[in-house]
């Protein structure tokens, strides 16, 4: 049985796949040395519980869009925004929010639906904006994915 192996390869593939994501890991973000601005857009995620039905495995997966924040945007001295307005945070949930969506749609009729994987419910991205090495900001999102179970009793 390789059900979690394929979930893993097969959003892995996906998202490097996509122009805008530089980088991807997976497991524990504890791990990611996140001061490595050359990695930026990274988009981290993880496996977190399966629910074992007679046809499906119900698989939760947690994923972090996640981009630096650049304070060096020019801006006028004059505009009435503050320095979120002098940054990149909106272009950053702009772009990362393409990425969740794009996997997102690609779940529901793309190619990962043709490979027999479900998508159940609609996701919701919430934004963060945290500051770990570098300030960072983007998405988190958390989506469940129906996989056939393919275990005989036979």
């Amino acid at each position: 049985m390789t059900s979690v192996y394929d979930v893993i390869t097969t959003i892995k593939t996906f998202l490097r796949n996509h122009p805008i994501v530089n980088y991807v890991t997976y497991g524990d973000i504890t791990q990611v040395d996140l001061n490595k601005t050359v990695m930026f857009p990274l988009t981290h995620f993880f496996i977190g519980n399966v629910a074992i039905t007679e046809h499906a495995m119900r698989v939760t997966v947690s994923l972090l869009f996640l981009d630096i924040v650049d304070y060096t945007k020019d801006y006028n001295a004059n505009d009435l925004g503050d320095r979120q307005d002098a940054s990149t945070l909106i272009d950053v949930y702009n772009t990362q929010l393409q990425i969740a969506n794009a996997l997102v749609q690609n779940l529901r009729r793309g190619d990962l639906y043709r490979n027999e994987y479900q998508l159940v419910g609609n996701p919701v991205c919430e934004p963060f904006k945290d500051r770990f090495e570098n300030e960072l900001a983007g998405w988190s999102m958390d989506i469940t994915i129906d996989i056939p179970n393919d275990i005989s009793v036979c």
